[in-house]
């Protein structure tokens, strides 16, 4: 074993990786990402409710028990992948389709996001960028930051985990499969009138 500093092509690659606000794959593994349960469950389930097209992302948040809260599709544009841009895009869409969890003093809710992306499964800056938008995003809404998953013609991929399969993948047509989502919430009842109200319902 030798020690001593790095290249100066690798010190280059990580200034630059810096600059451009990217998460290198070692990066993301060492950021304690929350592992999923079924990752398949969740990638099949967003896949049959956006049918991702290549270009296009889909950003979900789950409860505690992995079931959808909510989620939000949306196309990338033409533009250089960058971190920042791509954390003002995620944050927009979180902020517009769920609550923040700012008040808590621990995240409770997860967000994952799946990218659907033209080349293979192999990392590429572009998903530097999006790890970097997506663990941003999740710490300004309050959030976990979960897994990135890219979606490409050879199937899915977890970056950072080497979990994958050949279905879906970036061609395939919707499976008929739905994903679970967490029930809506039943409203609050008790008291006197809703015992008369409970009752009278009985009698009919």
């Amino acid at each position: 074993m030798t020690f001593g500093f790095a290249p100066a092509s690798a010190a280059a690659s990580t200034s630059a990786a810096s600059a451009n606000r990217l998460l290198e794959p070692a990066e993301w593994a060492a950021a304690g990402i929350p592992l999923l349960r079924d990752p398949r469950e969740v990638v099949s389930g967003l896949h049959a409710r956006h049918h991702p097209q290549p270009a296009t992302a889909v950003v979900a948040v789950l409860d505690p028990d992995e079931r959808l809260r909510a989620s939000a599709s949306f196309v990338r544009r033409q533009a250089p992948a960058d971190g920042w841009m791509f954390r003002n895009v995620l944050l927009a869409q979180l902020r517009r389709i769920i609550p923040h969890d700012l008040r808590r003093r621990t995240p409770v809710r997860t967000a994952v996001l799946l990218y659907c992306r033209e080349g293979d499964a192999r990392w590429t800056e572009e998903d530097g960028a999006w790890m970097w938008g997506l663990r941003d995003a999740c710490t300004l809404h309050g959030l976990r930051c979960g897994a990135y998953i890219t979606l490409t013609r050879d199937g899915w991929q977890v970056l950072g985990e080497g979990r994958g399969g050949r279905r879906p993948h970036s061609a395939s047509a919707p499976e008929p499969f739905a994903m679970s989502e967490a029930a809506p919430a039943l409203p609050r009842t008790g008291g006197a009138a809703s015992e008369v109200l409970r009752r009278a319902a009985a009698a009919r």
